[in-house]
């Protein structure tokens, strides 16, 4: 992923009012980021926990989706585990989060969402790379750290895409 300013960030939300996105928290981790090593950006506003940002870098401009997470008192069972949807890295109960986007324009605000369980903590470009490991003992797969990173950017493309509403 390029590099990208947090001016560019903030421009490239398609789904919340130009009011929220000057509104929104960086991770203070932001100005350390390898960006080479990030297939997109994601992380849950400090200041506002039930909300997250995902941008991907979809060619020309960026994407920017703000998402949701549900409120209320989830209880985890400790001996479930969830797959995440995008780098399929296997997690301890509370590891993998439902997030919801309200669709861009006409459709969200007719309430039209779509939701993705992914990581908790969005960092799926360093679960893929080996810089950052699950609690559980991940199954055993034949594909390369390569073809793991070209599947988690088609799973990102697949979700922009339904986003979008260009998969429907």
């Amino acid at each position: 992923m390029r590099e990208l300013s947090t001016e560019e960030i903030r421009s490239s939300f398609v789904n919340c009012p130009k009011g929220e996105t000057k509104r929104m928290h960086f991770p203070p981790v932001m100005p350390l980021l390898d960006w080479e090593d990030m297939d997109f950006l994601g992380w849950t506003d400090p200041k506002a926990p039930n909300r997250a940002y995902l941008v991907i870098d979809s060619g020309e401009d960026p994407l920017g989706v703000a998402l949701r997470l549900p409120t209320g008192n989830r209880k985890a069972n400790f001996f479930k585990s969830m797959t995440c949807s995008f780098c399929v890295t296997v997690h301890p109960a509370g590891g993998v989060r439902l997030f919801s986007a309200a669709k861009p324009g006409k459709a969200g605000k007719q309430g039209d969402t779509v939701g993705l369980y992914v990581c908790a903590d969005l960092a799926c470009p360093l679960y893929v790379r080996g810089k950052r490991e699950s609690a559980l003992i991940q199954p055993a797969e034949t594909i390369t750290r390569e073809e793991r990173i070209q599947r988690l950017r088609i799973n990102v493309d697949r979700f922009a895409t339904t986003f979008l509403g260009h998969g429907n």
